[in-house]
């Protein structure tokens, strides 16, 4: 089972390269500051603008650095089914724990097709894999019905939840078996789903603060909610101003604050406005972490 606090973690640049030093310096701050594992290659990660070889390589980095410290749940999602399987197998032979993989999007495929999108790659590998429904960018969203389907294969073993709908944990729940995995992918919603059954949450603020973030998915853990509650208040405004445009622009500005890498995305995505580098500034100020 995968809980608590994962970051989705940034794939730094140096003029458009990958920037591997900065890259081993945010995979060691994620983990020694309490993330729960670690998730390369995802949305974060920039990984529709990533070449195949920089995907594979950032994957065996990841793994090569935390050294088995924590689980590293690959992103190996594509909206190209023979493409996905090549990179899931890529990701188990590398030594990866799971695959994070994303609904396909922009083929706006049906239910039907979800399903043998899914059980294609899973036929394909042992490794656990992890749905990851996101309709506000895949365009498609998988119904309950498909995720009970899928969970009955026995490599799919849970779903990062993007979908911001705190009542489909629930209405999942009731239909699933006991061990599926239900991870958070909204960080400013990330508590209340924990109180709708979640066991943790993929994270972007996690890259800024991930000891705050692991606390708080330990405090819930622990069954101290008072204390979860105080740091989920305390981080709601640095989750909104990670938000205010596309993410990961301000996430990595917010990097490049803390020293971890520069703040350089690749296009599409643009340097963010100043009024928003204002905004994260203003909100690592307060949480303590300038």
């Amino acid at each position: 089972m995968f809980y608590g606090s994962i970051p989705a973690v940034i794939t730094p640049f140096k003029n458009n390269d990958i920037d591997y030093d900065s890259l081993s310096k945010i995979v060691e701050h994620l983990i020694v500051n309490g993330s729960n594992g670690l998730v390369p290659c995802g949305t974060t990660g920039e990984s529709p603008t990533l070449s195949h070889e920089e995907h594979k390589k950032i994957i065996e980095e990841t793994i090569k650095i935390s050294d088995g410290r924590v689980p590293i749940i690959a992103g190996t999602g594509s909206n190209n089914t023979l493409e996905a399987i090549e990179y899931t197998k890529h990701a188990e032979s590398a030594g990866a724990n799971a695959a994070l993989i994303v609904t396909p999007y922009y083929n706006k495929p049906t239910q039907l097709g979800l399903y043998q999108h899914y059980k294609s790659i899973a036929d394909e590998t042992s490794l656990p894999i992890i749905i990851y429904n996101i309709p506000g960018r895949s365009i498609v969203d998988m119904s309950i019905e498909t995720m009970v389907e899928l969970s009955k294969l026995k490599n799919v073993v849970g779903v990062k939840d993007a979908t911001n709908d705190l009542f489909r944990p629930l209405l999942t729940k009731k239909k699933m078996n006991s061990d599926f995995c239900y991870l958070s992918g909204e960080d400013g919603t990330a508590l209340a789903f924990l109180a709708q059954g979640g066991h943790g949450c993929i994270s972007v603020t996690a890259n800024i603060a991930p000891k705050l973030c692991s606390d708080m998915q330990k405090f819930w853990r622990e069954g101290d909610i008072k204390n979860a509650q105080k740091i989920n208040l305390q981080l709601s405004e640095l989750h909104n101003s990670l938000f205010l445009e596309s993410s990961p622009g301000p996430v990595k500005y917010a990097a490049s604050l803390l020293g971890l890498c520069g703040s350089e995305t690749r296009l599409p995505l643009i340097e963010i406005q100043e009024s928003t580098k204002s905004a994260v500034n203003i909100s690592l100020q307060e949480n303590n972490l300038l």
